[in-house]
């Protein structure tokens, strides 16, 4: 028996796209998005916006030209509340296309003069837009004296908010993912300063019609939990328009976030106060005995783990500064992570090896051995909402 997926018996949200789509207009710094048309189709012609097409998608101008007229048309069907066989260029897979087209912001005494004038630049895309998998890749087009100017870098940031944002505030996206071709290095570079992390490379997928010679086709992808939308603005230096679709969700996950991060750290030095002059007390008992040559690292590794669990969890992290002292191997990371048993494992061997006068273990060793080396640690490009349980990994249906 299949489960509808627009109306899951289990109370998932729902996989299935919505049958119609209001699509949203969205204001940037240097330009505004609006929903493209059929007539913004010529304006691009008029900006020979596929020139040096093979460059930057890899792609013939032609077959450029064709797919950008094919998104359009599905994306205006999709806003009419059209399935996708009556859009005129349908799509075996039913997936869906929105296509806004980038409109700059030009000042004018006449407010209907800049209206009659709607000075099209480009159009940006979410394509391939999969319910079932919550995946869609975006990709911009611009004419081509707009190139290079930054109106990438001010749109972008904006629809993938959009795209990551909760239903019915966005589209509810788990991934969105881009493919480039290798000689395009300036898009390369602006998808990672977004947050996208290379996925994969497809070898010889492409055809260098300047150096006649086959290039290679990145894919590089980002997922909800990674992407921070606050940060891929300032990144390159835009302010948040608090208006558009998914910010002000965003804006209420961060502060929540900051909030739970300030009550972790005024906890965690509290106990720390409290709890520092025992370790320091442990650690001085350490090094008298070791000098009269009466030390029991045993015992005293008894005494740690004794501990109150209160002071083992936020008073270790000064016995790691202790340890780092004298190189020692226990790592802060396991009492952040909350493995605090294998800190202060960790901890009490660093302080008998210093006792008994060994020398620490190369790093090497403990690249090898240490569950929490800097090799395993979480990556910096983590997104700050991790801590509010949203993991991609935890395994929970609709956990974005």
């Amino acid at each position: 028996m299949s489960v509808n997926a627009a109306s899951p018996s289990n109370g998932a949200v729902p996989r299935a796209l919505p049958a119609c789509l209001v699509i949203p207009p969205i204001r940037g710094e240097m330009v505004r998005l609006r929903p493209a048309t059929i007539d913004d189709l010529n304006r691009l012609d008029e900006l020979d916006a596929f020139h040096n097409a093979s460059k930057i998608t890899g792609k013939d101008s032609s077959s450029e030209r064709a797919a950008v007229h094919t998104w359009v048309r599905r994306s205006v069907a999709w806003s009419q509340g059209l399935a996708p066989n009556e859009s005129g260029v349908g799509d075996p897979e039913s997936r869906r296309t929105i296509a806004w087209s980038i409109v700059t912001n030009v000042p004018h005494a006449d407010a209907a003069a800049d209206a009659a004038r709607d000075c099209v630049i480009g159009m940006i895309f979410l394509i391939d837009i999969d319910g079932w998998a919550r995946s869609a890749r975006i990709q911009v087009v611009l004419g081509r004296d707009y190139r290079g100017r930054g109106y990438s870098r001010d749109a972008m940031p904006r629809v993938m908010t959009y795209g990551f944002a909760s239903q019915p505030t966005g589209l509810g996206m788990h991934r969105i993912w881009v493919a480039v071709p290798e000689k395009n290095s300036r898009s390369l570079s602006v998808y990672k300063s977004l947050g996208f992390v290379l996925s994969g490379t497809s070898r010889d997928a492409l055809w260098d019609v300047e150096n006649d010679k086959y290039q290679d086709l990145h894919v590089l992808d980002t997922l909800v939990d990674e992407y921070d939308p606050i940060r891929s603005l300032d990144a390159f230096g835009m302010h948040v328009i608090e208006d558009n679709p998914g910010v002000r969700e965003a804006l209420s996950a961060r502060e929540h976030s900051i909030g739970i991060a300030q009550r972790r750290n005024g906890a965690s030095a509290d106990a720390a106060i409290a709890a520092n002059d025992d370790i320091a007390g442990k650690t001085g008992g350490i090094d008298n005995a070791t000098q009269t040559g009466q030390a029991d690292p045993a015992a005293q590794t008894v005494q740690l783990q004794d501990s109150q669990p209160a002071q083992q969890a936020a008073g270790a992290v000064d016995g790691v500064d202790a340890a780092d002292a004298f190189g020692g191997s226990a790592d802060i990371d396991d009492f952040v992570d909350g493995d605090v048993d294998k800190g202060l494992e960790s901890l009490a061997d660093d302080l008998q090896r210093h006792s008994e006068g060994a020398q620490p273990a190369d790093d090497g060793a403990q690249e090898g051995s240490w569950p929490f080396s800097a090799a395993g640690r979480k990556s910096s490009r983590q997104a700050w909402w991790r801590s509010l349980g949203r993991g991609h990994k935890n395994g929970k249906e609709g956990s974005q």
